[in-house]
């Protein structure tokens, strides 16, 4: 294990509220993609960032 490096945990924790249905389809939806809720919220919001058309007006 001498190549093992630590790498800095860049995340911070946040608590939301999320209707129960939609918690539902997000824990299925990050079993199909085989990773964890946290990470599939990520993504998510990620995705929607990116894909935003007017992202750098308001900024």
């Amino acid at each position: 294990m001498s190549g093992f490096i630590p790498k800095p945990y860049k995340k911070e924790p946040i608590a939301i509220r999320i209707d129960v249905e939609k918690l539902e389809l997000i824990e299925r939806l990050a079993r199909k993609y085989d990773t964890n809720r946290s990470e599939f919220i990520n993504r998510c919001i990620d995705f929607a960032i990116e894909n935003m058309t007017d992202r750098d007006e308001d900024v």
